[in-house]
């Protein structure tokens, strides 16, 4: 990877985890299977409609970069990862403002705490305990 992470690094490799994520097949229990015949569609049923175009399945490099970024979210607080989380997978603010019961600057501040912290420990630095949030969020590009 590069030399030095930044906030925007980290919140990409987030994103492009929760894209895999959601692009995984389902897991289903063993054995599963469907009663139901299946649908044969004849030319007319398919006339003017538009082809549906299923996503490619994510590649093995890319389900290994979205676990190595699933782990990162173990290094912050339990809250601040589910923000983390869910702004990786589009959730609006007010919904995690609502599940977390803070303001909306709030959320905010500790989304890009979030984001620092994981920073400093990727770039190989200690997050110094003493210090501000503000502080860990400005030292970090």
């Amino acid at each position: 990877m590069a030399d030095q992470w930044t906030r925007a690094m980290v919140a990409d490799r987030l994103d492009l985890a929760a894209d895999v994520m959601r692009s995984m097949p389902p897991v289903r229990p063993q054995g599963y299977v469907s009663a139901w015949p299946e649908y044969l569609s004849t030319f007319a049923d398919q006339v003017g409609q538009e082809p549906r175009m299923k996503k490619p399945l994510p590649s093995p490099r890319m389900i290994t970069q979205a676990d190595e970024a699933m782990l990162w979210l173990r290094w912050v607080d339990k809250d601040i990862g589910q923000i983390l989380w869910a702004r990786a997978n589009r959730k609006a603010w007010k919904g995690i403002c609502w599940e977390h019961g803070v303001s909306r600057a709030t959320a905010n501040r500790r989304h890009e705490f979030g984001l620092a912290v994981i920073v400093w420990k990727l770039n190989g630095k200690t997050v110094p305990r003493k210090r501000s949030m503000e502080f860990v969020i400005a030292s970090v590009p």
